[in-house]
């Protein structure tokens, strides 16, 4: 009887070591997680990510690094589409619309805010330092300036000499991947492992005044959950709001798609809605970026001629982007 007995011990223990060898073995076979990455949005992103790279190379949080990297563009005049320089709506004014989220799910964001250079920073003091989410038009002007912000002339001589072209004929139609509409987006995971995003724009040239897209909206332009991945999108905001783009982009990860395939999925929501709302796609762009916790990423949109920057341990590259019209 003894002897069975230190048999089935022994039987036992042999079980449980090659247990350990399998879960060794299982262990050894994962993939690593590619950490630090940022993406963002068209070619402008490639500088924006070298701001961005310079926090995350440091071990800085996602957080930082999106808003450091966003601010480089808003600060640029010759990006027509984003802050300084941006161009103006049909009354001439410069308008701008900007949304942060981290880690931890705090959101801030401002829209219809005039005058002021960097809207990104002031969307992260809403987030910061109110108990709001959202501060728009002349209240978001009033935070601003509250919290030490100046004003300044956002319109460039090229940007009001082209505002005036267009009110000779003051025909409104948006040009796809003319960047009379385009946005950086921008999406990190950090050496912790944590993700963050921002989004900042003009928004459409010579929008009705008071217009707002999908940038500032969290869920449309941008969406970040630290369980599973950011999202950001660019294009026609009102085709992203219309699916709560970003959001939707998360959701389809956490479903257990790739952000490849959960982007793929999100334009071809998109796609259908605009279908059946018997509406032409000719003049419709929507790309989205995603990232998950992995450091895996992707990207979709609807016309060819979108590209996203991505900066890694490998480098820093702009990507030409699949699309759903070949």
């Amino acid at each position: 009887m003894n002897n069975r007995r230190n048999f089935i011990k022994k039987l036992g223990l042999a079980s449980v070591g090659v247990g350990l060898v399998s879960l060794k073995t299982n262990g050894a076979a994962k993939k690593k997680i590619n950490k630090p990455v940022v993406l963002s949005t068209w070619d402008f992103g490639l500088k924006a990510n070298e701001e961005a790279w310079k926090v995350l190379n440091a071990n800085g949080r996602a957080l930082d690094a999106v808003e450091q990297g966003v601010r480089y563009t808003e600060a640029d005049p010759t990006e027509r589409s984003v802050g300084y320089g941006g161009r103006p709506d049909r009354d001439g004014k410069v308008t701008l619309d900007a949304c942060i989220m981290d880690e931890m799910a705090n959101i801030g964001s401002v829209a219809a805010l005039q005058s002021i250079k960097h809207p990104i920073s002031v969307a992260r003091a809403v987030m910061e330092k109110t108990p709001h989410v959202m501060l728009v038009g002349e209240g978001a002007l009033q935070f601003a300036k509250d919290q030490g912000y100046t004003e300044e002339n956002l319109l460039i001589e090229t940007s009001e000499k082209e505002w005036k072209e267009w009110l000779k004929t003051s025909k409104y139609e948006p040009v796809v991947n003319i960047e009379n509409h385009d946005t950086i987006g921008m999406i990190a995971l950090d050496s912790a492992g944590n993700l963050s995003g921002a989004c900042t724009t003009s928004g459409m040239a010579y929008k009705m005044h008071g217009r707002v897209g999908d940038s500032p909206i969290i869920g449309a332009g941008l969406y970040v959950d630290n369980e599973i991945g950011a999202a950001t999108a660019t294009g026609h905001g009102e085709e992203v709001i219309r699916t709560v783009g970003s959001h939707l982009v998360v959701e389809l990860m956490r479903q257990g798609h790739s952000p490849q395939k959960a982007c793929e999925e999100a334009v071809k929501r998109i796609v259908k809605f605009t279908q059946n709302r018997k509406k032409p796609l000719d003049n419709i762009q929507v790309g989205f970026i995603a990232l998950n916790k992995r450091g895996e990423y992707g990207s979709y949109c609807i016309h060819g001629g979108f590209n996203y920057a991505k900066y890694d341990a490998k480098g820093n590259e702009l990507i030409k982007s699949n699309h759903y019209l070949k």
